[in-house]
């Protein structure tokens, strides 16, 4: 087992770019800046302390307008300095805020990455929202691609009320890249066949017909095992790391954000007629007229 527990970490491995593509300091006034971004006050830089001990660099791309908020994890070969440009147009397309960090060991985060090290991440991550921004779960959208498909598994997994997730060219688990095993094994690393089980909000599944290194057999999956299933995106021809690039996928995302922001009146309506039952009283009252047809 021992042998098979080293190929599994050997071969899934993590990827950070060496050297990182981008570094980050402190301003005149102590702001923390990230490097090769022009001055923008819509940006906030972060160090978060994590459970695992390690100091992580996390960046929220703020909308004057958001509509929600995505806490996006990126795949195993990238780091902060890659996403900017697709973070600012998420935010600019999608009218959301884009919250997106650097696992253990990757950018300027510190520490070595690891499984267990990305939860810790995430749930870093996530406090930051909620003690620093007043991020609720309902306004909260969790995003993983590839490998980072574990860390957002894992957290939503843990919170029940949130508004959705994305997962997007995701893994069912690490061992079954590899292989096509039919039972999860103890050595195995982000075990989503076993947590997709328990998200409770509505999953958006993304994953290309063409996607040479996680075979799209493990979103269909992911999909099917979804307590809450939104209509998936299968890309046509489309690979691991392009899906953006096909226009299908900044129109089924903004699809699904409307959607998303129609679920969200709907639930604050329904809790609105909950807390004032007078409210459907008058809706049945065919006396009272509030406009004219």
């Amino acid at each position: 087992m021992g042998n098979v527990t080293g190929s599994v970490a050997a071969k899934f491995a993590f990827f950070p770019p060496d050297p990182p593509t981008y570094d980050v300091y402190r301003d005149e006034d102590g702001r923390l800046v990230f490097s090769g971004i022009t001055a923008d006050k819509n940006v906030d830089v972060h160090q978060l302390q994590t459970k695992g001990g390690n100091k992580i660099i996390a960046t929220l791309w703020k909308h004057p307008f958001a509509r929600f908020t995505f806490l996006y994890s990126h795949g195993n070969a990238a780091d902060l300095g890659q996403m900017y440009d697709l973070f600012i147009e998420l935010r600019a397309q999608l009218r959301v805020n884009i919250m997106s960090y650097d696992y253990s060991g990757y950018g300027a985060s510190t520490g070595k990455p690891s499984e267990f090290n990305t939860y810790y991440d995430i749930e870093a991550v996530y406090n930051c929202l909620k003690s620093e921004y007043g991020i609720k779960q309902e306004d909260l959208v969790l995003y993983g691609q590839s490998v980072g498909s574990g860390p957002t598994l894992h957290l939503a997994s843990k919170l029940h009320k949130l508004r959705g997730v994305v997962l997007h060219s995701a893994i069912l688990s690490g061992l079954r890249v590899l292989y096509p095993v039919k039972m999860t094994f103890w050595f195995d690393i982000f075990k989503n066949i076993d947590k997709i089980r328990f998200v409770s909000c509505p999953v958006f599944v993304i994953h290309g017909t063409n996607d040479d290194i996680v075979d799209w057999s493990h979103g269909n999956r992911l999909w099917e095992l979804s307590k809450e299933k939104y209509d998936p995106l299968w890309i046509k021809g489309g690979g691991h790391c392009n899906l953006e690039t096909f226009p299908e996928y900044i129109k089924y995302m903004r699809k699904f954000i409307n959607a998303m922001e129609k679920l969200s009146l709907t639930t604050q309506s329904n809790k609105q007629l909950l807390q004032n039952p007078s409210i459907t009283e008058s809706r049945h009252n065919k006396c009272l007229i509030f406009g004219k047809r």
